[in-house]
């Protein structure tokens, strides 16, 4: 089924949405792509059914769109994803005043399959610091700053777009915390402990200055031609480290998040600190470590009970 070209006030209600995705939610781009193209799918499936204004959709519209993007293949992750998408677009409308009320509050999609990377062991994540930390002897800028990036994405379970955000400044090394800008520019502050701190200390004193080149400004990690380090360089780094840990699963950035969430929980911290610590907005997204680390318990449990 072909494109349908939009009525005038569907494009103009389109890029109103555009504009307060980008100016007033300070989403990343690719997340705002993503929002635009779900919503032009739903306005352009309502114009085929003769709904050429916002003021016409019905939740029979919403429900019709989603078992049109079920029947032409599509995931369940991605249903979700679209419900969801839809569901802040006609909050955005009902908030706005441009329709009466909310007709996307009660729609529904089939639960997607959530899976997490697999995770390091404790063992495993201690290896791996102590690794690149071996690598550094040396005294080598790159190598006190990969310490340093795998101490502090491990102490604190950041994401990697915020570890390279980080600013020098955004530490206070006094009281052993880091604010840190999450999804949407949300600021939180999270702990570290005396060994990411001392890791950041050394990067900082004695390889951080070897690198800097003009443009470096503020930033806290910077790239081997001495600017702010890009999400990418982060990434290669981490899975060439674990590749010096045997038998360590092959992780990234964000695996490291959640192996410092996994051994959160599994160490007794309670839900409600762990969200807050990971900048999770839904307690929901938290819950998913507590299958990991139960997983993991029965996994120990079938290899050492006599009556497993």
């Amino acid at each position: 089924m072909g494109e349908v070209a939009l009525s005038e006030p569907l494009v103009a209600v389109l890029a109103d949405y555009e504009r307060h995705l980008v100016s007033e939610r300070d989403l990343a781009p690719h997340t705002v792509r993503a929002y635009l193209a779900d919503v032009a799918g739903l306005l352009e499936h309502a114009s085929r059914m003769g709904r050429d204004d916002v003021r016409d959709l019905d939740l029979r519209t919403l429900r019709s769109w989603l078992a049109h993007q079920q029947v032409t293949g599509r995931s369940r992750t991605t249903l979700a994803r679209r419900a969801t998408a839809v569901r802040v677009f006609t909050a955005w409308l009902a908030r706005t005043g441009r329709i009466a009320t909310d007709v996307g509050a009660s729609l529904r999609s089939p639960r997607s399959a959530r899976t997490l990377p697999p995770v390091l062991r404790q063992d495993e994540a201690e290896e791996l610091i102590a690794a690149a930390a071996r690598l550094s002897d040396d005294g080598s800028p790159i190598g006190l700053r990969d310490t340093a990036m795998l101490e502090l994405l491990y102490a604190t379970g950041m994401r990697v777009g915020e570890l390279v955000a980080l600013d020098v400044d955004d530490l206070d090394r006094g009281r052993l915390v880091v604010r840190v800008f999450g999804k949407g520019r949300k600021e939180r502050t999270v702990p570290f402990g005396r060994p990411a701190a001392d890791a950041v200390d050394a990067w900082l004193s004695r390889g951080r200055p070897q690198l800097m080149a003009p443009g470096a400004g503020p930033a806290l990690f910077l790239g081997a031609r001495g600017a702010r380090i890009d999400q990418r360089a982060v990434r290669t780094v981490v899975h060439r480290r674990i590749a010096d840990v045997p038998g360590a699963p092959d992780i990234g950035p964000h695996g490291l998040r959640h192996t410092a969430a996994t051994h959160l929980l599994e160490g007794g911290a309670d839900l409600r600190s762990v969200q807050e610590l990971l900048g999770h907005a839904s307690l929901a997204t938290t819950q998913l470590y507590t299958h990991v680390s139960t997983d993991r318990l029965r996994q120990a449990y079938r290899q050492a009970h006599p009556r497993a």
